[in-house]
């Protein structure tokens, strides 16, 4: 049998098992090069939304830290109707090694909790989205596991959406917004489903209405006040590169601080070792300046 094998401490391997002798043999490790090298336990916890509700996240700590005024990272996953779950993060570990505390939140509208904690998804029930998001920071300040003054977002699709739509809404809670993929104008989502086989899909995820225009982070570049970081793929056909690139211009044309990293040929999920390093050293000396380490 080839078996697979990880823990949130551990990235994971390939093993054959020999059911007649009972022995098990490595194959191949996912990441040989994190071998030997201490990882950051993931802890799961839930937190109150402020309507009461219980939000389940999870949260990463530097491995010997404290755990208490940390600089810290907020990490919404994408989906938006999707879910973290425990286990070994790249990204969340990455942060961890550099001194940050990450909190990933499965906010109303992930997947994994029953129809009504989806909500009506995390486009249309934007709001309440985005609230549990920001909940999941005052939790890591009431509970003194953050500086207040040293908080930043980041996040990757549906998360990087909610990176930039946070930093509008809520232009005081984080110090930069860092987004990968995002979606930046739910009514250039809609458009560019259109000629595709799931254009009445994505027409009825999205919906129609004021929230269309109020929950789209490039109808609101005015507002966002904190440095924003942008990643985008020229081949993504998940989410156009128009959404950064407007994006991008808009918060220029708003005399606001952002920079726009384009990755030729790349897709989605950015799946190439040489752009992923580049991204990673990117985002860090950008949280080094907003939130230091």
């Amino acid at each position: 049998m080839l078996v697979f094998a990880s823990a949130d401490t551990n990235p994971g391997g390939y093993y054959v098992l020999d059911r007649t002798s009972k022995k098990m043999t490595e194959l191949a490790l996912v990441r040989p090069a994190l071998e030997g090298r201490v990882l950051a336990s993931v802890k799961p916890l839930t937190y109150a939304a402020a309507d009461g509700t219980k939000i389940p996240a999870y949260l990463t700590l530097p491995p010997g830290s404290s755990g208490k005024g940390l600089p810290a990272v907020v990490l919404p996953h994408g989906g938006p109707s999707s879910r973290d779950e425990w286990g070994f993060d790249w990204l969340a570990q990455f942060f961890a090694a550099r001194g940050y505390a990450v909190i990933q939140p499965n906010f109303r509208g992930s997947a994994g909790y029953g129809d009504e904690f989806r909500n009506a998804n995390g486009f249309l029930g934007w709001r309440t989205s985005l609230s549990d998001i920001g909940d999941s920071a005052r939790y890591l300040v009431k509970d003194g596991i953050a500086d207040p003054a040293r908080v930043a977002i980041v996040g990757w699709s549906y998360g990087g959406y909610a990176a930039l739509q946070s930093a509008a809404i809520e232009p005081s809670l984080y110090k930069a917004a860092i987004a990968i993929a995002p979606v930046t104008d739910l009514a250039l989502l809609k458009k560019e489903s259109e000629g595709y086989t799931n254009a009445k899909l994505v027409q009825d995820f999205v919906g129609s209405g004021p929230h269309v225009a109020a929950g789209s982070p490039l109808r609101n570049v005015a507002k966002i006040q904190v440095p924003v970081l942008l990643f985008h793929g020229d081949m993504d056909l998940n989410v156009g590169i128009a959404h950064s690139e407007k994006m991008d211009s808009a918060l220029r044309n708003a005399g606001r601080k952002v920079e726009f990293i384009r990755y030729k040929d790349l897709d989605h999920q950015l799946d190439d070792s040489n752009a992923r390093a580049d991204m990673l050293n990117r985002i860090g000396i950008a949280l080094e300046a907003a939130i230091g380490k």
